[in-house]
């Protein structure tokens, strides 16, 4: 069923434009009983910052969808289907396409209120069923696909949805059952919504179900590790940062872990933290942007000091495609590399899935690349 928004919902939403603060920031000293601290102690004070956030109702949802998840001319912004740099499968209009409780037949009818954090693993409790931090706007259809199992990496699905998440066995060690598997573009979005949500609600779980991802509010160690990964690999966007700002201009708290990503590794690696300064314990490779491309890409990467590394591009048969980078010397810190699209030949790669393999002398990190054209090559 679709609903098109009353001049009521109009006038009230104009209302929350008009009384939300206008500070697009912390505000000053926010995290200041955050300083110095790292794991667990840190994880308390962030729960203390942002414990107590002013609670919505479940309809205002809807309403809170036009500032938290809006694009350009009052699309919506849904991560299930939205294809970063690219276009969509299919687009919703805020108010117009919302469905209100009713089912859908496949891709592409209507959207609808999405618990990332599944309602069932907190017995849809208040005030978690409203927290915005973890309440996105999804196709139904593919709300439905997922239904409440975990997330997780899925490398043989039984169901793949148009943007191309997947649902099927989960392929990452802690975990065999089945998960759902957002695209790599904003597998950050939703780890971080998860560390907000384990943080927000740090000691207040006493009566919440859990899952396999999580006993209580607390993330269990594969789960953890999974969405470190996830986090150090799709980096924090203007769509989060915006997202965050709204979110605050509405329940008065925010997601630290958006605002200050480096909390992830001090609360959950605070071992890889000397003297409040995050310092990588290992290399890293991060998400290539865009992904999917049509023509040239960036691939970030992290090295904890200076290497010999190389960067190779891998079609999905495992024949070489490309060599970015050949056993050059890099310095500590971070790097960002670039793939043109083509074969060391010179030709425009097909388009198709790839693998792009960072060789350092204490081993090797690969992360999955879509290409989805010749961008013109």
């Amino acid at each position: 069923m679709k609903i098109r928004i009353s001049w009521v919902l109009g006038a009230a939403l104009a209302f929350l434009l008009l009384s939300a603060p206008a500070s697009a920031d912390p505000p000053p000293g926010y995290y200041d009983p955050a300083a110095g601290l790292t794991g667990s102690l840190l994880q308390e004070a962030l729960h203390d910052i942002i414990d107590n956030h002013t609670n919505i109702s479940y309809d205002a949802i809807w309403l809170a969808f036009f500032t938290t998840d809006d694009r350009a001319n009052t699309l919506v912004w849904d991560m299930y289907s939205d294809i970063p740099d690219s276009t969509p499968p299919y687009e919703y209009t805020l108010g117009d396409d919302q469905n209100q409780g009713g089912s859908a037949s496949g891709e592409g009818e209507s959207y609808n209120r999405e618990h990332s954090w599944p309602k069932s693993w907190f017995n849809d409790a208040s005030p978690m069923n409203t927290d915005l931090f973890h309440i996105v706007p999804t196709d139904t259809y593919v709300n439905s696909q997922r239904g409440n199992e975990p997330y997780g990496e899925v490398s043989s699905p039984t169901w793949t949805s148009l943007n191309g998440s997947r649902l099927g066995p989960c392929s990452y060690p802690g975990y065999s059952g089945t998960a759902f598997e957002p695209i790599d573009g904003y597998k950050g979005d939703f780890a971080r919504n998860y560390f907000y949500m384990s943080t927000r609600y740090l000691g207040e779980d006493e009566d919440w179900p859990g899952s396999a991802m999580a006993e209580g509010a607390v993330l269990t160690p594969w789960a953890e590790e999974m969405l470190i990964g996830w986090h150090l690999s799709d980096p924090v966007s203007v769509k989060e940062t915006d997202r965050n700002d709204a979110v605050y201009a509405i329940q008065y708290n925010r997601n630290p872990f958006i605002d200050h990503p480096e909390y992830v590794l001090m609360v959950y690696d605070p071992t890889s933290v000397e003297g409040g300064e995050f310092q990588a314990a290992q290399a890293a490779l991060y998400q290539n942007v865009p992904n999917p491309f049509s023509g040239m890409t960036t691939i970030g990467l992290l090295l904890p000091e200076a290497s010999v590394i190389n960067i190779r591009i891998y079609d999905i048969s495992g024949k070489l495609v490309n060599t970015v980078v050949e056993n050059s010397q890099l310095t500590e810190g971070y790097h960002e590399v670039t793939w043109n699209g083509r074969t060391s030949s010179g030709e425009p790669a097909a388009a198709g899935i790839y693998f792009c393999r960072l060789s350092t002398p204490e081993g090797t990190i690969t992360l999955r690349m879509l290409k989805i054209g010749d961008g013109g090559n």
